[in-house]
């Protein structure tokens, strides 16, 4: 009787078992990757990477090629490290490489409402369709009066305090893209309201990454446990109601000066939202989303950006002196540059495209793609639910792709007039200038606006300043190391030292001019005195 027993369970754990042993290995005809252990796959070797993962992705790439997959418990992932790959997959084949994983932390993080988290399909292509064309190319250009402020303030703030480089850069930026959406604008980057969205922000980043967020995608079977069994869940949830309630504040705010024709209300993104309201009828809720997602991609990364080019400056002093020579033969000492200059200006626009290929704001992707359907590639499996990362820091670091590519060179960039959205629709995909904006469906709907803002404050800040080391006590320049990062929404260089000072008298007496000037259309407030579109 016993041994019967034993029998049968036996018999009915050897199945469970070797369907249980057989979790995390890797199944024939997949993309190659690093080996595989029972259950966990690779996840030993990911909690090990996630010190550098940019670092690791890369040396995977190196040794496994330009598409490779990593076994995540139950999820494949799929690592593409290749221009010419990204441009087959996710650009040819966008119809199913363009939604998102199954995020279950995501899920509750977003409500459905934030659309980088949005599954592909019809509610992500209503607000897909919204921001470009709040975003478009023409709308963009009518939002120059919005640049031409901040950028006015930006540079006056780095002339009386250049210590806080980076703040003034943070304040720039979600000043600009505040205004861009709500049509109102941060004087200081102090303002508690916008350090309360910046706590949403900090917020939604560090349950995001929490370690244990990742647990229910990976083994779905723990989605059954009980919520109040499992505290992310909790903490996450009421992360999004409190965002809910102060997006859609925001929103509201808004909307009643729009609707109403208050003498408040400036030209922005939300006039074009709440127009749409009335023919797509989707709520308050979900026009909020739209309205704060937007916030929440722009006002990190072009700082972001911006603060690694002002690294650059101090490790490539070359680099400098040439983009100055540039601005200082084309303008002179009686007037900065402008966006008329643009075409005139081909070293400095090299220069913002070398900044977005040496200082991504995100290496290995900012958002994971998915795939919906079973694909076949270079004779590689690529199977339906896979997660699907763009590894753009190994990218812009390929020898094969640019010469020296550690250094900052914009000479690699002269003669290239494309600019980052004409350069991501050509058809020859090495020929593409970098993969800062993303690819296919998802690529950065507000890649005009963060093109030309950009190019406006490098171009400005050349003409204006000169940017130094600042010295120790034994007169020796203190340099930061290249390639040292803070983790975040978007990474960017770990605080450095550095002094920038007028080029000349007269630069500085014209930065304060044109501040003076600008200063005279803001009320007590910092707000426009009337709209300037």
């Amino acid at each position: 009787m016993a041994s019967s027993s034993i029998f049968w369970l036996v018999a009915l754990l050897v199945p469970v078992l070797y369907r249980l042993l057989r979790v995390g290995r890797r199944p024939y005809g997949y993309p190659p990757g690093p080996p595989t252990v029972p259950v966990l796959g690779n996840l030993h070797q990911m909690a090990v990477a996630m010190t550098d993962p940019h670092l690791q992705f890369e040396k995977w790439a190196q040794e496994y090629g330009p598409i490779y997959s990593l076994m995540l418990g139950t999820k494949t992932m799929i690592i593409l490290s290749n221009d010419v790959v990204i441009k087959d997959l996710i650009d040819k084949k966008s119809a199913i490489y363009s939604s998102r994983p199954d995020l279950y932390i995501g899920k509750m993080l977003s409500g459905g409402l934030r659309m980088v988290m949005e599954a592909y399909g019809p509610t992500w292509r209503t607000q897909r369709k919204l921001i470009h064309n709040a975003l478009s190319l023409k709308k963009v250009a009518a939002y120059q009066p919005y640049q031409e402020m901040e950028t006015r303030q930006l540079l006056y703030d780095i002339l009386h305090d250049s210590t806080g480089l980076l703040e003034h850069f943070r304040r720039w930026a979600s000043s600009l893209i505040t205004s861009v959406v709500f049509g109102f604008r941060w004087k200081t980057l102090d303002d508690s309201r916008l350090q309360e969205f910046f706590g949403i922000i900090d917020s939604l980043q560090e349950i995001s990454a929490a370690g244990a967020t990742t647990l229910p995608d990976i083994y779905p079977a723990l989605r059954k446990i009980p919520p109040v069994l499992y505290p992310m869940s909790g903490r996450a949830l009421s992360h999004h109601k409190h965002e809910k309630s102060i997006y859609t504040s925001y929103f509201l705010r808004a909307k009643d000066e729009i609707v109403n024709k208050l003498p408040t209300v400036r030209t922005c993104t939300c006039e074009d939202i709440v127009e749409a309201q009335k023919h797509e009828a989707f709520d308050d809720d979900f026009a909020a989303y739209i309205a704060c997602t937007l916030f929440e991609a722009g006002s990190e990364t072009t700082s972001s950006e911006l603060y690694g080019f002002a690294q650059a400056m101090l490790l490539y002093p070359d680099a400098q002196r040439k983009g100055q020579v540039e601005v200082d033969t084309l303008c002179g000492d009686d007037r900065w540059p402008t966006f008329n200059d643009m075409s005139e200006l081909s070293y400095v626009r090299a220069c913002v495209k070398e900044t977005l290929r040496w200082m991504p704001a995100t290496l290995i992707g900012a958002v994971p793609h998915a795939l919906t359907e079973d694909d076949h590639y270079n004779g590689y499996k690529l199977p339906a639910g896979a997660i699907i990362l763009l590894n753009v820091w190994t990218i812009h670091r390929d020898p094969k792709r640019y010469t020296n590519p550690d250094k900052f060179l914009p000479e690699r960039f002269l003669g290239d007039d494309t600019t980052a959205a004409e350069s991501f629709a050509l058809a020859d995909a090495t020929k593409r200038d970098h993969f800062s904006f993303g690819s296919g469906r998802r690529v950065c709907p507000g890649i005009h606006l963060a093109d030309r803002s950009i190019f406006l404050v490098i171009a400005r800040m050349l003409w204006a300043f000169d940017i130094k080391p600042k010295l120790d006590s034994n007169g020796e320049a203190m340099l930061p190391k290249q390639d040292q990062f803070v983790e975040g929404m978007a990474v960017h260089p770990k605080k450095f030292d550095v002094e920038i000072v007028p080029k000349s008298e007269k630069r500085r007496a014209f930065v304060e001019k044109m501040w003076a000037e600008a200063s005279n259309e803001l009320d007590g407030e910092g707000q426009f005195l009337q709209n300037p579109i």
